[in-house]
């Protein structure tokens, strides 16, 4: 039987409570392929705290009764660091109104229950609510299809994103570092950007 999820829209000092919590919940949700996180708990809590102190930035929570099980994260991309807004510069775009959706987790065992779907639309709205944004983005690692630990059964998100409006856009490339599973330390890791307009 599948549990009914409700959503949740929060922004500023109202996100502090669920700092720790959000912090557990990305560092277990990112172990899995693609993007084998091995996570650190005090760069997940400074990392959260952007979203408590940047403009305009939001937090949508999955909850399942009051237990928090996922979790995305939006901001406008004049407020993100200079390796995110970087390949927008370089390709000739305003960053002033592209909305800039971080990441989405969810516990695996609550999956196909429509939370992607929510969590785009609420993200977007809250994008629309701000105004000035036309356009809304998000990156996605690049993992070769022949990675040793890539999933037999592992299905890459293009198709989902595609029917949220999505377009990918290869001249949007970057690189992030982080330690893999295993690793001894930071590598770059291959980053391509997706992105729609808001109507």
């Amino acid at each position: 039987m599948m549990t009914r999820l409700t959503f949740r829209r929060l922004s500023g000092e109202a996100l502090h409570p669920f700092i720790p919590e959000l912090a557990r919940l990305r560092m277990q949700v990112f172990r899995d392929f693609p993007y084998l996180y091995e996570g650190d708990p005090d760069y997940e809590t400074r990392y959260l705290q952007t979203y408590t102190e940047a403009p305009h930035s939001v937090i949508v929570l999955a909850l399942e009764g009051d237990r928090v099980v996922g979790a995305s994260t939006g901001l406008p991309l004049c407020h993100e660091t200079a390796d995110v807004q970087r390949p927008f510069h370089e390709a000739g775009y305003s960053i002033d109104d592209i909305f800039y959706c971080g990441e989405s987790v969810l516990l695996a065992e609550y999956r196909g229950q429509g939370a992607g779907v929510a969590f785009f639309q609420q993200r977007e709205a809250h994008a629309r609510e701000i105004g000035g944004m036309t356009r809304s983005c998000f990156c996605a690692v690049e993992r070769p299809a022949t990675h040793p630990a890539r999933p037999a059964t592992y299905q890459p998100l293009d198709q989902f994103w595609h029917h949220r409006g999505y377009e990918k856009h290869p001249e949007l490339a970057t690189h992030f570092s982080w330690r893999d599973l295993g690793e001894a330390q930071e590598t770059l890791k291959p980053m391509t950007f997706w992105m729609k307009s808001l109507p």
